[in-house]
C-alpha cells in the first residue's frame, strides 16, 4: 500500500530571528540556571536531596527535611516466625499466585507439626526480579511474608540475590525488633 501525495503533510519550522540564530542568549540562560542550582545546593537554601551514603542513611532523615519516612518504604523481604520459632508460612501459594513479577517460588511439603497441613520445604524470592509492590504481603493470610525497611542488601552475583528460606528467616532474626510495615 503506497502513501498518496495528498496524505503527506509538510511541516516547516518557523524561521529563527537574529538573536535566536546565535544561540548565545539561550546558552547563557541555561548556564545561569545551572549555576543557580550549583550555589543553592550549599548552605541554608539547600535544594539538593543527595545524601552521603553510607555515612548518612535514609531512615535518619525527617520528612520535613525532604527525606522519605521509612513507614512507606518497601525494602527487602523477610519470612516471619511464629511463637515457637517455626516458619509462619503455611504454603498456601497465595503469594506466588498474585506476584506480578513471578519472582516467588514455593515447594510445599507435608507439615511435621500438628497445627497445619503444609509448610514450605523450599521458599525462594528472586530479589532482582521483584518490583517491591507489596502484593505478596497483602495476599498472605497468616502474615508470613513482610517487606522490611532494609534497603542496603548487596549481592555480587545473580544467585546471591535469590533469597532462600534460611536467608529470609535470618532477615527476620535481624529485623525482629524493628517496627513492621
Amino acid at each position: 500500500m503506497a502513501i498518496r501525495d495528498e496524505d503527506i503533510v509538510h511541516v516547516s519550522n518557523p524561521p529563527l530571528n537574529r538573536v535566536e540564530s546565535i544561540y548565545i542568549p539561550e546558552i547563557v540562560k541555561g548556564f545561569g540556571t545551572t549555576m543557580r542550582h550549583f550555589f543553592t545546593s550549599f548552605g541554608q537554601g539547600k535544594t539538593s536531596r543527595t545524601i552521603q551514603y553510607p555515612e548518612q542513611r535514609r531512615e535518619h532523615y525527617k520528612p520535613e527535611d525532604g527525606g522519605q519516612e521509612p513507614s512507606n518504604f518497601r525494602g527487602v523481604h523477610r519470612l516471619n516466625r511464629d511463637e515457637q520459632g517455626r516458619v509462619k508460612c503455611v504454603a498456601c501459594m497465595m503469594c506466588p499466585t498474585i506476584c506480578p513479577a513471578r519472582c516467588i517460588h514455593i515447594v510445599a511439603a507435608e507439615s511435621p507439626w500438628d497445627d497445619r497441613e503444609k509448610y514450605p520445604a523450599k521458599f525462594e524470592i528472586d530479589e532482582l526480579r521483584c518490583i517491591f509492590c507489596g502484593m505478596c504481603e497483602e495476599a498472605c493470610p497468616v502474615d508470613a511474608i513482610e517487606l522490611t525497611p532494609e534497603y542496603d542488601v548487596v549481592g555480587l552475583s545473580r544467585q546471591e540475590m535469590v533469597f532462600d528460606k534460611e536467608k529470609l528467616l535470618s532477615i527476620f532474626d535481624a529485623t525482629v525488633g524493628k517496627k513492621p510495615m
